[in-house]
């Protein structure tokens, strides 16, 4: 019996490796949103040190979650803190450290996402491993999101301990970032089909700065699906109050972290933070009763000096934000729809979640031509 739970384990990976390699992401197809250019791997990666570990965590027919952490950068954390801020769309979750960066506008910490039970484990692992790397602290402030996955997952067996956090931490890397159904996202829902883990990117020109600015989102969340102005949801049937989606697949949560090496206050990171409730509207959402809508966010961007005790930080002004705001919407809008493109269908004895159609929402899409926008709209039409 032991033997055969190794290998059904272990062919569920596979499949879901393989899946992976087989996806296209949106943008390939022609699915372009905004009109800022994206990065190199179009991930929150582009932002100059960030990294990003999953760890999924799958076993039986019952267990179908993971751990996601986000290093804002490799060094020590704690000894290298970064601005940061936090914006709250619906506070309708179990959201752990955020207080402390609103108070002192800094995290210091690797940033986790995982399932709702699973939050208290995550950011007590993540203490764990901060006390490894700073012996002597006293106090330190694990910051960590979570969505509610018990529509595929044994939410009250807390499945991600120890080892998979610390897995992910030392796993993270640069570079492109998987998507879907993997890590934090392996047992999520969104608009009635799959949810999961989805990062995107935007660089603005130089005149507004060069900035880069990266978003992730772990999607579990309900409404209408919108894709560049197409009603998807409608068309394929999958609606808020309609007989096609149960109720408590509607109510849900959404995770937003957001990156930029831009020199900013938490003030204005804050600021920021707060545009990405214009991207969960392009894409339909509405924040339900019980959706935990959060965005944390941080810059990258390093004080003038080392001193520790006293330095001085450049920062943009308040006028010069327009570029970082309009960045923001983008990455965080197409970051939703490569969550969504990007799952895989997962099932468990709790139920079967189906990934997006992909084949027939590109039909609608070409209907309501909205697809290869840049190819014949400013700034790109030639």
């Amino acid at each position: 019996m032991k033997k055969f739970l190794i290998q059904s384990i272990l062919t569920l990976f596979i499949i879901n490796n393989w899946a992976q390699s087989q996806k296209i992401r949106p943008r390939e197809m022609g699915i372009e949103i905004g009109l800022f250019q994206t990065g190199k791997w179009n991930a929150i990666t582009d932002v100059y040190g960030v990294k990003v570990g999953h760890e999924t965590v799958i076993t039986g027919n019952n267990v179908r979650t993971g751990v996601t952490i986000i290093l804002p950068h490799g060094e020590n954390l704690f000894e290298n803190k970064v601005m940061a801020a936090i914006h709250v769309t619906n506070g309708f979750g179990k959201a752990l450290g955020f207080t402390q960066v609103e108070e002192l506008g800094t995290i210091e910490t690797p940033i986790g996402l995982t399932n709702t039970l699973n939050i208290f484990n995550v950011a007590n692992s993540i203490i764990d491993y901060m006390i490894m790397q700073n012996p002597d602290i006293r106090s330190v402030n694990p910051v960590v999101g979570e969505t509610n996955d018990s529509g595929l997952n044994d939410i009250q067996g807390r499945h991600v301990k120890k080892n998979h956090v610390i897995k992910a931490i030392k796993n993270a890397k640069t570079g492109p970032v998987i998507e879907g159904s993997v890590g934090a996202g392996t047992g999520t829902r969104a608009f009635g089909y799959k949810g999961g883990i989805g990062t995107s990117s935007r660089i603005l020109p130089k005149e507004a700065g060069g900035f880069t600015v990266g978003v992730l989102v772990q999607t579990n969340f309900g409404g209408s699906l919108m894709i560049n102005g197409a009603p998807v949801g409608r068309e394929l049937k999958k609606s808020p109050f309609s007989s096609n989606i149960p109720y408590d697949q509607d109510e849900g949560s959404c995770m937003i972290v957001i990156a930029t090496d831009a020199p900013l206050s938490n003030r204005n990171l804050k600021r920021m933070a707060k545009r990405v409730d214009h991207a969960l509207g392009s894409v339909g959402a509405y924040s339900p009763n019980g959706s935990g809508d959060y965005a944390i966010i941080f810059s990258t961007s390093k004080p003038q000096s080392s001193d520790k005790k006293s330095f001085t930080r450049k920062e943009i002004k308040n006028n010069s934000m327009n570029g970082l705001f309009m960045a923001t919407v983008e990455a965080t809008e197409e970051a939703i729809i490569n969550s969504l493109f990007m799952a895989e269908t997962v099932s468990s004895k709790y139920g079967k979640m189906e990934e997006l159609p992909i084949d027939e929402t590109m039909k609608i899409l070409k209907k309501y031509r909205a697809l290869n926008w840049n190819k014949k709209l400013y700034p790109w039409k030639k």
